[in-house]
């Protein structure tokens, strides 16, 4: 009895030490922005290894800088995901510097046909995720074809989580198409435009977001726009602290217009579908009268 006892131990032992012959490792997938990681998580589940470089809500996305530890973590990716359009350009650099010709790079910006110029925040664009998602099954299928059918799964799931906020949008679409809106910063509005809402001071917002000054002009129809409440709501980026984005939030709490503070970055203990949840339901407190 001791020495099967014995032996059995050393088998469990052994076990633990080497893998079983013949099982894969883990797709390693690398993003750049944690919404996309987050995204991957979901379809990959427990057949991939994923890792964000861009996951902190509370630092501003546009000082970010590059690390060697974030090139050395690229180097062994299988699937890198990048946002495009200009919005992560420093991905390409690292992504050169680091080459390795079996690895895949799904850029987001290709697969919504956008380009640098436009709104780089695709991840509000309802279309985004349902293409991502489209790909990135097709490549983890193709890499790790034994686990093709958990993978579809996975993704059928995922989808059918996001049909509710969908249709919540056509919803807050119908109730709220044309209603004026405003922002510091362009990085709610392909939701805003989604959700058919009237959004002003363009110029404003995408020389904010290029570390521009906005023109006095511009500057000025903002704030009429706040004090006159020709706006129902001010969208504001909360990952930025300025001067400017400060005094046109204290314009709008004065004349009582609603402020509502967006990310660009997905925030800790949410997932991609709880944080656009969040998002539609902001937007539908402030339109709604009290």
């Amino acid at each position: 009895m001791n020495i099967n006892r014995r032996n059995v131990l050393a088998l469990s032992a052994a076990q633990l030490i080497f893998p079983a012959a013949g099982a894969a490792a883990p797709v390693r997938i690398v993003a750049a922005e944690n919404m996309y990681g987050d995204i991957a998580r979901q379809i990959g589940g427990e057949f991939v290894t994923v890792s964000s470089i861009l996951n902190n809500p509370n630092q501003d996305p546009h000082l970010f800088t590059t690390s060697p530890s974030v090139a050395i973590g690229l180097a062994d990716a299988d699937i890198v995901i990048v946002n495009g359009a200009d919005y992560d350009p420093w991905m390409a650099g690292l992504l050169a510097a680091q080459p390795s010709p079996g690895r895949v790079v799904i850029t987001v910006s290709d697969l919504l046909g956008r380009k640098p110029g436009d709104n780089p925040h695709l991840w509000y664009d309802p279309q985004a995720i349902p293409r991502l998602t489209a790909r990135l099954v097709q490549i983890l299928q193709q890499r790790d074809p034994a686990n093709a059918a958990v993978y579809q799964q996975n993704a059928q799931r995922l989808l059918s989580s996001l049909a509710p906020i969908h249709a919540r949008m056509a919803a807050l679409r119908a109730k709220f198409a044309g209603t004026p809106v405003t922002a510091t910063e362009p990085v709610f509005g392909l939701m805003a435009a989604a959700l058919g809402l009237d959004m002003r001071n363009e110029r404003f917002q995408i020389a904010v977001m290029n570390g521009t000054e906005p023109s006095p002009a511009d500057v000025a129809a903002f704030e009429d726009d706040l004090t006159g409440k020709h706006v129902k709501i001010l969208f504001y980026n909360a990952q930025v602290t300025d001067d400017l984005t400060a005094n046109l939030l204290a314009i709008a709490h004065g004349s009582g217009v609603p402020v509502v503070g967006v990310t660009e970055t997905e925030p800790a203990g949410m997932n991609y579908q709880a944080w656009m949840r969040y998002g539609l339901n902001a937007v539908e407190q402030a339109l709604t009268p009290q």
